[in-house]
């Protein structure tokens, strides 16, 4: 995901928000600049996604308490070297590591270093992506710690909920915007915010594709109508507090909330087929289970 001040994923050294973002303006793109897979590049993308969700299943296991989020980096590489593979955050604009840890009140882009240990009481976000044979998969989990509070419980099941629900929600023929017109209105319902700097987006070759998507209400995507063979993230970012965040200036990757409220985020990688959608970064776990996402043990 690349945030409104950040730079642009193009290279063109300007922030994103004075770059390729106006390309999702509803009167600049009309759909243009969103790559529609062939059935080539669709299998392709099927088979990253396929791995990403074997490198969740296999890290779930190891996210408890006493690990630092350095060992959990070191797993989550040293898995995808193995295989063949490239861990796509790696150098990815200078981001320095191979995974992205975001713990309590970090929203993402944390960056795991051997100092950090995960306490009894956090919460955690993994979010992994995968380069396989030049196409990617993409997906994260928020995972708890522990005995966590009752406001942590209350964050991470409604951001699950929405997540799910935006899932469930889209097909061919409707509005990008249906997913900011189911997300919220949960999110609010359970007394929590959606974060509006950053987004999901198209994937495909590259890590960063058109459309923006965005999770909360919004006319700028209302334009923009799903189509067979467009593959994106859904990966809505819900702070227990309000939904303002800042950038850490120091490291210039670590966004946190402003109110320092806790954050959580669940995500897979979407392709829109004929007749709905299919989740590319499904976990084997998962499909076995027939979920979307899993119920942490902790608030079953």
């Amino acid at each position: 995901m690349t945030g409104r001040n950040e730079p642009c994923p193009c290279g063109s050294g300007k922030k994103f928000k004075h770059c390729c973002i106006n390309k999702t303006d509803q009167k600049k793109q009309k759909g243009k600049n969103i790559i529609i897979k062939t059935p080539e590049q669709i299998e392709k993308m099927r088979v990253a996604g396929k791995f990403n969700g074997e490198l969740m299943d296999y890290i779930r296991p190891f996210i408890r308490q006493g690990i630092s989020t350095g060992e959990i980096n070191r797993l989550v590489h040293n898995y995808t070297i193995k295989h063949g593979h490239a861990p796509a955050t790696l150098n990815y604009n200078k981001f320095p590591k191979s995974c992205c840890v975001s713990r309590n009140n970090i929203v993402c882009h944390g960056i795991p270093n051997d100092k950090e240990i995960l306490l009894d009481g956090d919460i955690v976000n993994i979010d992994l992506t995968t380069n396989v044979n030049g196409y990617l998969g993409d997906q994260s989990e928020t995972f708890l710690i522990g005995e966590v509070s009752p406001a942590a419980k209350n964050l991470v099941l409604a951001t699950r909920e929405a997540a799910i629900a935006a899932i469930k929600g889209i097909a061919p023929g409707l509005s990008l915007s249906i997913i900011g017109d189911i997300v919220e209105p949960i999110v609010n319902r359970y007394g929590c915010s959606v974060v509006r700097e950053y987004t999901g987006h198209g994937i495909g070759s590259d890590f960063h594709e058109d459309p923006v998507v965005l999770h909360h209400r919004n006319a700028e995507s209302k334009s923009i109508i799903l189509q067979p063979g467009m593959t994106f993230t859904i990966e809505p970012m819900i702070n227990a507090g309000k939904y303002d965040v800042f950038t850490d200036k120091k490291d210039g990757w670590t966004v946190r909330t402003k109110d320092g409220s806790l954050s959580a985020q669940f995500e897979h990688t979407i392709l829109i087929t004929e007749v709905g959608s299919e989740i590319l970064t499904l976990t084997p776990s998962q499909k076995e289970k027939g979920i979307i996402i899993d119920i942490p043990k902790e608030i079953k």
